[in-house]
């Protein structure tokens, strides 16, 4: 690799080998590379929605408490190098150069393999942990989890605690049509002997957790049971609640992060660090915590973009996030003329997505964008209504809310995080015209 952006290129023309479940080219690489996914102490994070949340608050956690604490996350809001991060701070250009043309070398040799090729995924993982093993190596890392978990990519890692955040109906042309289908595949990131720690609250899911966690003689802790988290109010920037588990109870602990779904987040991020502090010695303080869930940000979640007029961005990219985002707007702006503006892909459940947001929303716009999966005009029609119109140029629409809106109006921009990131590119020059 000579620059960037001919790695860059490279990495993103592997999504033409689409999505490849399985971990034998992941096992060939790491062979080839001198395993480096097993010179890591690593939590792995999988679920439906709240991984990435969980992981940008257990992340702020350990960084405040002093620990160099790595991430993997996907998919990215700003710069592709915040998928791969130390504290928050995405690597350089320079060494995703470097990284890339390491795994290039190997990418090549598989070609001619029976098992083919890697996928983009498969590359960036592989560069995620040989970065943390050998580039720049840190006291913990935390891997998000990016399809399912069984046959994930970063599933070849053997970690101190698994975290599975939530289930939902998503991603079933993968995972499967229903809730213990899907609840198997993220059970798969259940190791032999490693604790897991869920937030999951459907029964059939639970059951398969504990299931495979007793199979695995796992320890299982449970939101809920285990440990909870009681919201007590909103604040500016987030949500405060009263913590509690076996280890210790935490009164009005605030999140920097907003949404009344978060605080179920935060306790899981919060559980984990106790646990990390109780079994790992990891020398986690009550005000590392405090500070850092106040401090921990994630882009694109309940993100302001825009103070006045107020303009939000929130990821709510599938059934469950849209629940989640119609409950936070309603119990934040109870009395505000809220207008939507969404975009998603044509493989989610449109209907109920914008069901829900029709009820909530006094204007509702869809808005096709530049995305291969994203959903099209034609999947947008049947919607359309006196409240419900389609924008060809989400810019357009974004610029004459910020002219014409008054002190009771907010937007609120959301569907796939594909579309946020976008947005938040041209968010700049859409303001400043």
């Amino acid at each position: 690799m000579n620059n960037y952006e001919e790695a860059l290129a490279w990495i993103h023309g592997r999504l033409r080998t689409g999505i490849k479940p399985g971990l034998e080219r992941m096992n060939y690489m790491m062979e080839r590379l001198d395993h480096p996914e097993r010179r890591l102490k690593a939590v792995h994070i999988g679920g439906t929605n709240g991984k990435g949340s969980t992981t940008a608050m257990l992340r702020s956690i350990l960084t405040e408490a002093g620990f160099e604490t790595g991430t993997f996350t996907s998919p990215y809001i700003e710069q592709f190098n915040e998928r791969i991060s130390v504290n928050g701070t995405p690597i350089s250009d320079e060494e995703i150069t470097i990284l890339a043309g390491k795994i290039k070398m190997i990418a090549d040799e598989m070609e001619g393999m029976e098992i083919g090729g890697p996928s983009e995924f498969e590359i960036i993982t592989a560069m995620a942990f040989y970065y943390f093993a050998y580039v720049h190596p840190v006291d913990i890392v935390l891997f998000e989890v990016g399809l399912g978990g069984r046959l994930d990519s970063t599933n070849i890692v053997h970690p101190v605690l698994s975290i599975i955040t939530t289930i939902g109906m998503d991603h079933l042309q993968f995972l499967g049509d229903t809730i213990e289908e899907i609840a198997s595949e993220k059970a798969g990131i259940i190791k032999s002997g490693v604790p897991v720690l869920t937030a999951v609250h459907q029964p059939e899911a639970l059951a398969v957790i504990a299931k495979t966690a007793k199979e695995k003689k796992a320890a299982l802790y449970q939101y809920g049971r285990d440990f909870t988290g009681v919201w007590t109010a909103s604040t500016k920037k987030g949500e405060q609640f009263d913590f509690t588990s076996a280890y210790r109870t935490r009164s009005s602990l605030q999140t920097g992060l907003a949404g009344l779904h978060q605080v179920q987040n935060a306790a899981t991020a919060v559980m984990a660090a106790d646990f990390l502090r109780v079994y790992y010695s990891f020398l986690i303080e009550d005000k590392h915590v405090e500070n850092g869930l106040q401090k921990a940000v994630w882009p694109g979640r309940f993100e302001t973009l825009s103070e006045s007029p107020l303009i939000i961005a929130d990821g709510a990219h599938n059934e469950e996030g849209v629940t989640a985002l119609v409950k936070t707007i309603g119990q934040r702006f109870p009395d505000k003329n809220i207008t939507v503006l969404f975009a998603a892909m044509k493989d989610k459940p449109l209907d109920r997505m914008i069901a829900m947001l029709k009820e909530t929303a006094d204007h509702l716009y869809l808005a096709p964008f530049n995305f291969p999966r994203a959903a099209r005009v034609e999947h947008y029609e049947r919607f359309t209504s006196e409240t419900v119109q389609i924008v060809q140029s989400y810019q357009s629409m974004i610029q004459s809310f910020q002219q014409n809106a008054s002190k009771q109006d907010v937007l609120i921009i959301t569907g796939s995080l594909y579309f946020i990131s976008n947005v938040k590119k041209d968010m700049k020059t859409i303001l400043s015209k």
